[in-house]
């Protein structure tokens, strides 16, 4: 029996698909037949995510972070079936007293406020049964010491879920909530410091292993599919809040 909801056909834009979790979204879905958009600020990463994603597969290079490219970027694309947010960059974790607020400010405006901005100007433009998948994190959940922020962001964009979910209803909006994944957010810590922190935190997992970004990507294609689930936060993390 065909699937109602498949993907085969669907415009999906993935915001932060050209590495790392987005860049998975947008391979998957491409392997369903969808016609993939994506978004992301380096016009390099762009290019070269577009060719390894293939199937005619279309890239922009946009600030997620400046409200007016958002919506300049929205007005020109068109109509289309699925929005995906995954936009990040580099984890600054560190205790209260080292926190730096301008650091902290700048991570609640691309991880939350650029995300609302891509709400705001690209749902007018999404088709009937279409959805909105966000990104937030297990931190919210499961915080560590040294986590204030990003237990911060990760709560902000929960309750941002469920409250957009009847704002924008029939849309369905949902977001997914990754543990540790092996992608380039680690990028600010060396080689042999990121390897440790990945081997040690993975053996502590029942799962015994930290993320990859397929691991993750896949359910955001679920989000993107079932076509009845809204306002609700999927956690994919191996076991994170259990241990």
């Amino acid at each position: 029996m065909q699937q109602r909801n498949g993907l085969q056909d669907k415009r999906v834009v993935v915001l932060g698909g050209s590495s790392g979790i987005g860049l998975a979204v947008a391979q998957l879905a491409a392997l369903q037949r969808a016609k993939v958009v994506i978004a992301s600020s380096s016009e390099e990463r762009v290019h070269q995510a577009v060719e390894s994603i293939g199937r005619e597969a279309q890239g922009h290079a946009v600030d997620v972070s400046n409200e007016h490219a958002v919506k300049a970027f929205f007005a020109t694309l068109g109509p289309f079936d699925h929005l995906v947010f995954t936009a990040g960059d580099s984890l600054h974790l560190h205790d209260l007293a080292s926190t730096d607020l301008q650091e902290a400010r700048g991570a609640f405006e691309l991880r939350y406020w650029s995300a609302l901005a891509a709400v705001k100007y690209g749902s007018p433009y999404i088709r009937k049964e279409g959805s909105v998948v966000l990104t937030t994190g297990i931190a919210g959940q499961r915080p560590r010491k040294g986590w204030v922020i990003a237990a911060s962001v990760c709560e902000s964009i929960e309750a941002l879920t469920r409250a957009l979910a009847l704002e924008l209803a029939p849309i369905r909006v949902n977001a997914v909530s990754p543990g540790v994944v092996r992608t380039n957010l680690w990028q600010n810590m060396n080689a042999q410091e990121r390897e440790q922190l990945f081997q040690s935190l993975g053996n502590s997992l029942p799962v015994g292993r930290v993320g990859e970004a397929f691991d993750i990507a896949q359910a955001y294609l679920f989000l993107m599919q079932e076509g009845f689930g809204t306002g609700q936060t999927v956690v994919v993390d191996g076991g994170t809040v259990l241990v």
